[in-house]
């Protein structure tokens, strides 16, 4: 189970009701992205599927591309990467946060069922993002921008700048294992992202020679 640490506050009523409405328009627009391709679906089919107003869309999601590379956990991983403690290396600062991602509440079946249907949901949209070329290049911005603010909370715990070159090139070994373990669960979604990836950071963690 999470630590206390690097537990996220609860959301109140209407946070939740705002991310059931979101995570039902997603469910049915990659369900209809996924049936009748991409560029064949229209913002209409995805309202009309969700049973919302076209304006209740746009209220969350500026674009139909936006709903395929809106990234739910990204600002989550951030929180949680914030709450380590700076005791705790950058590598295991890191590896811990990932998990609290996925552990927190593990317990609960609904937990269970939110944890296999958010790596479900996870799965189909990035076989899309990989598919689509447009997706593919907006999600290198999204990349750059999330990997941005790890590198500024890393420099930040080891007093360091962020332009240091053991900072940059952790966060490049980072980089380029989410991107492999990414393509590896996308290739073959038997895979558990978060598993992998924890394994592939207890590697790293294992033989590394930063002093962060």
């Amino acid at each position: 189970m999470a630590s206390q640490e690097t537990s996220r506050p609860k959301p109140g009523l209407r946070e939740r009701k705002k991310a059931k409405t979101r995570a039902k328009i997603r469910e049915h627009a990659i369900r209809l992205f996924l049936e009748q391709g991409y560029h064949a679906t229209t913002v209409d089919q995805i309202s009309e599927t969700a049973e919302i107003s076209h304006t209740t869309f746009f209220r969350y999601f500026p674009s139909k591309e936006d709903v395929v590379l809106h990234d739910d956990l990204a600002p989550l991983f951030i929180h949680s990467l914030q709450s380590q403690p700076v005791e705790r290396d950058a590598i295991s600062a890191l590896r811990v946060a990932i998990r609290a991602l996925y552990e927190g509440g593990q317990d609960s079946e609904e937990h269970q069922q939110d944890y296999s249907g958010t790596l479900t949901l996870e799965r189909e949209r990035h076989a899309l993002i990989l598919s689509v070329p447009e997706l593919r290049a907006r999600t290198l911005d999204d990349f750059a921008e999330v990997f941005g603010a790890i590198t500024e909370i890393l420099a930040e715990r080891v007093g360091r700048e962020k332009d240091d070159i053991a900072v940059r090139t952790l966060v490049g070994a980072v980089l380029g294992l989410v991107t492999c373990t990414y393509l590896t669960v996308t290739d073959d979604p038997r895979n558990d992202f978060p598993v992998m990836l924890d394994s592939s950071l207890a590697v790293l963690e294992a033989n590394s020679h930063f002093d962060l």
